[in-house]
């Protein structure tokens, strides 16, 4: 597939800040790889353990800083006072993100025990923790200066699921802050939480189960640019970003742009944990960089593209020169 793209659009920046800002969800994954699923009463043994970084926090922030290491990320959230904590902070800083908005509560760091027959499925269980108690009230606004804030998951933090992500976002629109969310995929009627916050809300990225939830449509691509128009018409959003494993999509006051999923060699794809933050790390670089619609979601496939060929969420992610060496040496134009 060849693409010829213009991806530089020259745009007038709002305030004088610099760097974005994640915020939401920190955990750790613990991933245990098994043979197959016990019956109840039996017993299965675990064939390896490994621990890696979940959430939106670390799989985003780490993301936008190895694909653009120039811009500033600095992480915000609240972990345990604990082992996985430490674990986190160490992960952070060795991907050279800022730690210094990260608290320490009184509840246990979150993570998510991971059982996964190698080569087919995955079980999560997960445990709450410290996560769920992350509210406006550990966000030190007064030094905050960033130009972006990144919130994400809705649907997964009690706090921000009641009021608080409102709260957030709404004070960043205040403050001049360019405001941008995703959620979690659930089956439920939660999504008015996120209508609520539409207003306060410049840049939403979400996949097409989460946007067609929002809106109360089937999640096909056929739909994809009345559920990203309805969408845009709840609030005052600059851009609806919308992905599915064939295409994104991108609706602004500019139009509706549309870039198919690159066709990938057979055994390239490792897993898909943490694809979805990828692409939304790279959406979010777009944006910070004044792309156009069309370089934001060419950016946005590709760091999907890097996060594919690692079976953890942030392992596959490199440099953009080095996923642009990876894409030539497939023969893939762009």
């Amino acid at each position: 597939m060849s693409l010829q793209v213009p991806l530089l659009q020259s745009v007038t920046d709002m305030t004088n800040r610099n760097g974005i800002a994640v915020a939401g969800s920190i955990l750790v994954d613990n991933l245990n790889e098994i043979s197959a699923y016990p019956a109840s009463g039996e017993l299965t043994k675990i064939l390896s353990v490994s621990r890696s970084v979940g959430g939106c926090v670390p799989n985003t922030g780490i993301d936008i800083k190895r694909v653009a290491p120039e811009i500033t990320v600095k992480a915000i959230g609240k972990i345990g006072n604990d082992s996985n904590g430490d674990y986190l902070i160490d992960s952070f800083k060795k991907n050279g993100v800022d730690t210094s908005f990260i608290v320490k509560g009184d509840m246990p760091t979150s993570f998510t025990d991971v059982m996964s027959i190698i080569g087919g499925q995955r079980t999560f269980f997960a445990y709450p923790g410290a996560c769920a108690d992350f509210g406006y009230e550990d966000i030190d606004f007064e030094s905050l200066d960033v130009k972006m804030l990144h919130l994400g998951y809705f649907l997964l933090l009690d706090k921000i699921d009641n009021g608080d992500g409102e709260r957030i976002l709404k004070r960043c629109k205040e403050m001049g802050i360019k405001t941008s969310i995703d959620l979690v995929s659930e089956n439920s009627d939660r999504y008015s939480v996120v209508k609520n916050c539409l207003k306060y809300i410049d840049n939403i990225i979400i996949n097409e189960h989460e946007a067609a939830m929002i809106v109360g449509k089937e999640p096909s691509r056929e739909n994809l640019k009345e559920i990203a128009e309805e969408i845009k018409s709840l609030g005052e959003t600059e851009r609806v970003i919308i992905h599915m494993p064939e295409v994104g999509i991108c609706l602004s006051d500019n139009g509706y742009f549309e870039l198919p999923s690159w066709e990938l060699p057979k055994g390239y794809i490792k897993g898909k944990t943490g694809a979805g933050d990828a692409f939304c790390a790279g959406a979010l670089i777009g944006i910070y960089r004044g792309l156009s619609e069309m370089g934001i979601l060419t950016l946005a496939s590709k760091a999907a593209t890097a996060s594919l060929s690692s079976p953890d969420a942030i392992g596959g992610m490199v440099s953009e020169e080095e996923i642009d060496k990876r894409l030539k040496e497939m023969n893939i134009k762009f």
